[in-house]
């Protein structure tokens, strides 16, 4: 994982921006700053843009997305925050002795845009600890201004809770590795007139016609969190089971964790999704090598022959973004086996059947 890698394989994949992730790390910061200028907030090489982003834990353990203006509030973010943490300069992600208001309050010092990461995930989320964005941010929630759904949720499950109906929808993801069956597992379509960060601030906040036109991601079951199910055999069990076993597995005795589905079930206000006028469609896929392996038979994104019906629809179509979302379905026809453009179309139309997640592992498709 190195800047340079990122900003390569970033155009295999479609993507236009990264957040770099990890700004405050001194080893990344370095990186960062062989990147070119565009402006103040915005940076460019191999003719992808940046801009800078890191997550941090708070004394609750909850996971806090940072999204800031420009270098210099980055730097004295990091200043103010490093007397705080012992691990700011040897972890990517740091641990802070600040609570959410703490954090929030120097965010907006600093003109830095903040929200909850994975905010439904059963560890290290705000809905994991908290029942609201009042007791996790106090008298800062209203500066919180996005919100990252993670790998377990969607727009419908997030759409049921009350309190959300205000913040923008991210569907961003960890990526791993700069590789595009990694990079960009989730990923964000916006209305700008630039790629800067202004115009990504104003596309958050909703601002001069700019917005979140798009949010594409994982079908929640197919995350690791969607149902409640034991961390150790992954055995499923419903909510109502989980209680009167006291989240105790019955199988090995050990501890039920639970799921997304579950918590949104505690947490909602509605029995179904309420859309404001302003969220856009969420698409569900997965990256274009899994569809590929798993429509194939394969087993692993990394076979001759995953790989070489990879690089053929790349070469095709410029690049996964195009042939997941945009390209015609009876163009991808034309050159790829029939498997794999059913499988893609059963995921632009929702009709994939997933054995849902839980616990720790992932959802497995059925084909």
């Amino acid at each position: 994982m190195t800047i340079k890698n990122l900003s390569l394989e970033a155009h295999k994949k479609g993507i236009d921006l990264i957040g770099t992730g990890d700004c405050l790390n001194s080893g990344w910061l370095d990186e960062i700053k062989e990147l070119n200028v565009i402006d103040e907030g915005t940076y460019e090489m191999n003719d992808t843009k940046f801009i800078l982003t890191t997550e941090v834990e708070d004394s609750s353990r909850v996971h806090h997305l940072l999204i800031f203006p420009g270098l210099a509030q980055a730097e004295e973010f990091r200043k103010k925050v490093k007397s705080k943490s012992k691990n700011i300069d040897s972890d990517g992600r740091p641990n802070l002795r600040m609570n959410g208001f703490e954090i929030a309050q120097l965010a907006k010092d600093l003109d830095t845009i903040i929200g909850p990461c994975h905010a439904f995930t059963p560890w290290t989320a705000m809905y994991a600890y908290h029942d609201s964005l009042e007791s996790c941010y106090g008298d800062m929630a209203d500066h919180v201004s996005i919100i990252e759904l993670g790998l377990s949720a969607d727009t419908n499950l997030a759409d049921r809770i009350a309190e959300l109906e205000r913040l923008t929808f991210l569907t961003n993801s960890d990526a791993h590795s700069p590789y595009p069956v990694r990079l960009a597992r989730e990923f964000n379509r916006f209305e700008v007139e630039d790629i800067t960060f202004d115009e990504i601030k104003k596309a958050i906040l909703r601002q001069a016609g700019r917005g979140c036109v798009l949010n594409i991601g994982l079908p929640p079951q197919e995350g690791k969190y969607n149902e409640s199910a034991c961390i150790k055999c992954f055995t499923h069990y419903t909510l109502q089971q989980s209680v009167e076993n006291k989240w105790k597995c019955t199988e090995c005795g050990k501890r039920i964790k639970k799921g997304v589905r579950d918590r949104v079930e505690e947490l909602a206000d509605y029995a179904i999704p309420r859309h404001p006028s302003y969220r856009p469609e969420y698409i569900h896929i997965i990256p274009l090598a899994e569809i590929i392996m798993k429509a194939l038979g394969h087993s692993s994104t990394s076979t001759k022959g995953v790989t070489q019906v990879w690089g053929k629809l790349i070469e095709r179509f410029g690049n996964e973004v195009n042939i997941l979302v945009d390209a015609d379905i009876a163009e991808i026809r034309k050159v790829t086996d029939k498997r794999i453009t059913r499988a893609i179309e059963a995921f632009r139309t929702n009709e994939i059947k997933i054995e849902p997640g839980g616990g720790g592992q992932y959802g497995k498709l059925v084909f």
